[in-house]
């Protein structure tokens, strides 16, 4: 006899399995069918299920632009944006849940959080990132210095910077190098504010990156924070052009080399509003730049010697 006689050949997609709808071929037991799967309820198991998927391919964000990719890849998140995660209170329609599927989500959501860390550095660089979204979200600075002070903070824990040091501190130290690289004008004290850090701490782990990593950060200068201090005066645009021009002559003599950038910034706002007939009170000043009156009564009478 034959080989072929025996093995008859044929394509699977010709071959129909005969199922009953009632009846599971493993255990006798009931099944139900859904869209997706035709299941056994005592023993589970898959009987037939739903291979072709019906749905879009692509992504719509307008009625013109479609695209066939998922959502990119981003700096921001530890996992790069790769994992996924389980909503709370509606479905993807919007639509409220009941209280016995919140509680399966509820439940669902804690195993995720037990089996989503496969070490305590990497749910430390998750709990480092989360921080730098926070304090980004806080100093409203854009979404490309956020990439940069989360990238920051990764490099921090691959140089094995975080050990004996806080990560609070390490990510409020990432968001400001990354500020400085960029050159804005933020200081210390804003973001140990924000990050509820304090100063010192945030001061030396800065250090600490800068000496380690060797951040390209560019020195600050006083022009740099005038129209930050203007904006807190509610200085005029007369006021905040003159003060502008003051610093930055001042800077071209080098004379702004070594002092506080925020201090000299406050001290041409204050020159500039004598000249423009605007009562602007050293404290004031001296307030919106986080110095003493002193510091800018000192820098004035830089600013009167230069006859600038």
């Amino acid at each position: 006899m034959a080989t072929r006689d025996i093995y008859e050949t044929g394509f699977d997609e010709d071959v129909r399995a005969e199922s009953s709808a009632t009846q599971c071929p493993e255990c006798d037991g009931r099944v139900t069918t859904n869209a997706f799967e035709t299941v056994c309820e005592d023993c589970g198991l898959v009987i037939d299920e739903q291979r072709i998927d019906h749905g879009p391919e692509w992504r719509a964000y307008d009625d013109e632009e479609y695209e066939r990719t998922g959502a990119p890849l981003t700096a921001a998140r530890h996992d790069r944006g790769l994992s996924t995660e389980i909503g709370r209170g509606t479905d993807a329609k919007g639509n409220e849940l009941s209280g016995k599927k919140r509680r399966r989500l509820a439940r669902m959501r804690r195993e995720q959080t037990r089996g989503r860390w496969r070490s305590k550095a990497e749910r430390n660089l998750a709990h480092g990132m989360g921080e730098v979204r926070r304090l980004a979200s806080a100093l409203e600075l854009s979404n490309s210095v956020r990439d940069q002070a989360c990238q920051l903070f990764r490099n921090a824990q691959n140089e094995d910077l975080l050990r004996g040091r806080s990560i609070e501190a390490i990510a409020a130290a990432s968001v400001y190098g990354a500020c400085r690289c960029n050159g804005l004008s933020r200081l210390v004290d804003d973001v140990s504010e924000v990050a509820r850090v304090a100063e010192s701490r945030v001061t030396n782990s800065y250090k600490t990156l800068n000496e380690e990593l060797g951040l390209p950060a560019e020195p600050v200068s006083p022009s740099m924070f005038v129209p930050r201090l203007a904006s807190d005066l509610e200085c005029p645009d007369e006021i905040r052009q003159r003060a502008r021009t003051l610093a930055e002559q001042a800077e071209e003599r080098g004379v702004t080399t070594g002092v506080h950038p925020a201090g000299f910034a406050a001290a041409c706002l204050y020159k500039a509003g004598r000249e423009e007939g605007r009562w602007l009170t050293q404290r004031d000043v001296a307030e919106s730049g986080d110095v003493t009156p002193t510091t800018v009564r000192t820098h004035h009478e830089t600013l009167n010697e230069l006859a600038v």
